[in-house]
């Protein structure tokens, strides 16, 4: 899909859902551009890949910690099969359906739709495991189902998760949806707050997620907590299982402790019962209340997203590929130089020596000059593909926007000139000022500290 045509389908996306976004991904298209104009980005690639433009909550955890309960008992509807063992070993993406039965689908309809937080995954899969990007279906599929706690939102239930076993494919996809998602819920069972076998889980979930710059999305949740009722142990258990995360790192976060009362066992002491059902309602409400606020977070990281994506640009790229290309330039010119001194000055000097007959002179300084602008050619191509090998392998996308900045049409002087590159600058400067009048906007819409009534709907 060509991002003309991605922009399309988002557009009428955006109209249907959340037509305040419409101008910001006008902004989106001026990003692109610069982007493909400096070579950071290819042809068919767009930042809106980088980004869900669904409200994304997504559901993460070990095996048996209740995730598939919890989500039957969010959405009111038992879409998702649950018990003591895996009972699937894919992504699920739920998102609403018109159909009274849930259906499911192929993850192909993931990884082919825009509007998904799938879309082209299976060229991630495919760079970590070689020929698995033609397999995406056993990694993903979507289910549709009539709820409406699902209405404008996609959630995503992950299959149960071991660090030790689990393959490439499915660690490069964790990631994937935890750097996309509105809100990630990390669910693990009170029965076993601290297993040793669980170290390696630990370490990577909570290592995925402390690198988040929205880390407060994160929430931790210990599900399950009726199973503590026979030793009143609550407070203890907690305290395991917070030990365990901070031994990984993570001193501080969003913790909460719930269980679902319809499938928990019986509780003979009234008074436990009582305590854990108000420890259970108060956190249910606070992640309940989470969840229902993503649209409104969506809207804000679209907006931030765009600012992030122009700074990255300005601030770590652009300075990098200007370094780059200047000393491919002056490799180059040296090259010339010494070349233009050698056969320049050769054909001259054969000349003044009368080594050649006055009436060849002008075809010796011609074939001179001829070989002269071949070797500027090689020269070009010889350091350009030694700046490739420097970012081939650290860098992928400096590599392509250096390849692209030193193709042989384009001048080689343009890279001592200040202007190409503080043409772009204001651009993204523009595309800056947009995302924060943006987010200005969206407060005008969501927020009014003079207690005045908020307009249900602002255009940007």
């Amino acid at each position: 899909m060509t991002p003309k045509e991605r922009y399309k389908k988002l557009k009428q996306h955006l109209s249907e859902e959340n037509p305040v976004l419409l101008d910001v991904i006008k902004q989106y298209e001026q990003l692109d551009k610069t982007a493909h104009a400096l070579g950071f980005l290819e042809p068919e690639q767009s930042f809106t890949e980088k980004i869900s433009w669904w409200p994304l909550i997504s559901v993460l955890g070990t095996f048996s910690a209740g995730k598939s309960t919890f989500i039957n008992s969010y959405l009111g509807v038992k879409v998702q099969e649950s018990g003591n063992q895996a009972v699937d070993d894919k992504f699920t993406v739920i998102t609403y359906g018109n159909d009274e039965k849930p259906m499911t689908l192929p993850g192909l309809a993931l990884d082919a739709d825009p509007r998904f937080p799938f879309y082209n995954i299976s060229e991630e899969v495919e760079k970590v495991e070689k020929g698995e990007g033609n397999r995406v279906n056993l990694y993903l599929q979507l289910k549709t189902v009539k709820s409406d706690a699902i209405k404008g939102e996609i959630l995503i239930d992950s299959p149960g998760f071991d660090a030790d076993s689990q393959r490439d494919a499915v660690l490069r996809i964790t990631d994937h949806i935890i750097g996309m998602s509105d809100l990630v819920l990390i669910f693990f069972d009170a029965r076993h707050p601290e297993p040793g076998a669980m170290r390696d889980t630990l370490k990577h979930l909570v290592g995925a997620t402390m690198g988040q710059r929205d880390s407060d999305k994160i929430l931790y949740i210990l599900n399950q907590i009726d199973t503590t009722a026979k030793e009143d142990n609550l407070e203890e258990v907690m305290g395991a299982w917070q030990r365990a995360l901070s031994q990984q790192g993570l001193i501080s976060g969003n913790f909460f402790a719930v269980y679902d009362e319809s499938a928990a066992g019986p509780i003979d002491d009234a008074a436990v019962a009582e305590r854990l059902r108000r420890k259970r309602d108060e956190d249910m409400a606070k992640i309940v209340s989470r969840m229902e606020g993503v649209k409104v977070e969506r809207a804000y990281r679209i907006s931030k997203a765009l600012e992030d994506f122009a700074k990255e640009i300005i601030q770590n790229k652009l300075p990098t590929l200007k370094e780059s290309l200047n000393r491919w330039g002056r490799r180059v010119l040296l090259a010339d130089l010494l070349t233009l001194g050698l056969l320049g000055g050769g054909a001259w000097a054969a000349v003044m020596l009368g080594a050649v007959p006055a009436g060849l002179a002008w075809g010796l300084y011609g074939a001179a000059a001829l070989l002269i602008v071949l070797l500027h050619f090689r020269y070009r191509k010889w350091f350009a593909a030694a700046e490739l090998h420097r970012w081939g392998e650290k860098d992928e996308k400096m590599a392509a926007a250096v390849a692209h900045n030193t193709r042989w049409y384009r001048p080689m002087l343009r890279v001592w000139l200040p202007g190409w590159s503080r043409r772009a600058a204001e651009r993204l400067e523009r595309v800056i000022d947009y995302s924060k009048a943006a987010i200005r906007r969206l407060n005008d819409q969501y927020v009014s500290p003079a207690g005045a009534d908020v307009k249900e709907e602002t255009t940007l």
